[in-house]
């Protein structure tokens, strides 16, 4: 099951999809689902919803992952033909220099650049080292003969085009996995491989399930509407954020008990931590400090369910991240044992 989650990772990872431009990734979903037999549906904000019939359908749950990531859009094209970029989701600006990046155009055609200080020689500038990294120093150089902004507009470049990050993703022989937008890639791939194999195995849930593929959560509201009222169990699979006191590792599943919104339901908790126990998968409590959710955006919204938040623990989350296979494959056991298992009281 590894290995086909790994190569699903490695497919998402390698689709554009910053917040807000999403429609490439939300059609690969649609189409790879359509073709095991689901009926995918979309939502007026671009998310995908896929319905699979449970044996009580009186009370149901939902789980989502986020396919959207951290991206940039055009802020200003330069005199001298570069482009000022402005951020979108919660990233810094030196996460991303030094970074191929692509602009994707009103009309379809992508150009590829590279974000840089504006302060990058060393040869000639005394501040390049210690030049803060904002707005007003960073820049994207494009890989064209341009020399003025009359010369960038007519390559068809204009502000507010989205601009994309090169993923770089690599597996390594020591099962690790690093990329950038593994958040939330990795638990869009674990929900699609899960639906591939329920489509062969035709195991029934005990309850129905909605798989949410949502598409607004690095700017805040992901998944938080259209949820049944039959939804009772509300389970955001997201990834887990490593550091300074923080026991997530990128070899077991993190179970969140708290993020910046506040506590997850306690009851649904202790329920991830029983059916680790029971299966033998490796977890770790944690709480997330700067974070929110799927699950918390629905909260926010005033969903009446119980909320969770589960997923592979992953370094140096916003930036370059990475994980290891033990992660995914624990993150995919639990979502399984969840998913059979009875309600959480």
């Amino acid at each position: 099951m590894t290995d086909k989650t790994m190569t699903l990772i490695t497919e998402l990872t390698n689709i554009p999809s910053p917040t807000g431009q999403t429609r490439e990734v939300i059609t690969f979903i649609h189409d790879t689902l359509s073709t095991y037999g689901y009926q995918p549906a979309r939502d007026n904000k671009g998310g995908l919803t896929v319905a699979v019939q449970g044996k009580n359908n009186q009370q149901q749950r939902y789980i989502t992952a986020h396919i959207d990531t951290l991206g940039a859009m055009v802020r200003a094209i330069k005199p001298d033909g570069r482009l000022k970029i402005d951020l979108v989701g919660g990233f810094r600006f030196n996460s991303i220099e030094g970074e191929y990046c692509t602009i994707h155009t009103q009309s379809g055609k992508t150009i590829t650049g590279t974000i840089l200080m504006h302060q990058t020689s060393v040869h000639v500038y005394k501040d390049a080292g210690t030049a803060e990294r904002n707005q007003e120093n960073m820049e994207v150089r494009l890989d064209e003969k341009t020399f003025s902004k009359e010369e960038t507009e007519k390559l068809g470049i204009q502000v507010g085009d989205f601009i994309s990050f090169e993923p770089r993703t690599c597996l390594t022989d020591s099962g690790f996995i690093k990329s950038r937008h593994l958040d939330d890639k990795v638990s869009a791939a674990i929900l699609m491989r899960f639906l591939m194999t329920y489509a062969k195995d035709q195991t029934e849930l005990p309850y129905t399930t909605y798989f949410y593929f949502s598409n607004n959560e690095e700017i805040g509201y992901g998944g938080n509407a259209n949820i049944p009222k039959e939804v009772v169990e509300y389970l955001a699979v997201d990834m887990g954020a490593m550091g300074d006191d923080q026991q997530t590792d990128e070899h077991s599943v993190s179970i969140c008990v708290k993020d910046a919104s506040g506590p997850y339901h306690l009851g649904l908790r202790n329920h991830f931590v029983q059916l680790c126990e029971q299966n033998h998968i490796p977890y770790q409590l944690d709480i997330y400090p700067y974070y929110g959710s799927d699950a918390s955006a629905a909260m926010r919204a005033g969903a009446d369910v119980k909320h969770g938040l589960i997923g592979a623990g992953i370094d140096a989350s916003h930036a370059f991240e990475r994980t290891h296979t033990d992660s995914v494959k624990a993150t995919s056991n639990l979502v399984t044992a969840y998913l059979y298992s009875q309600l959480s009281i």
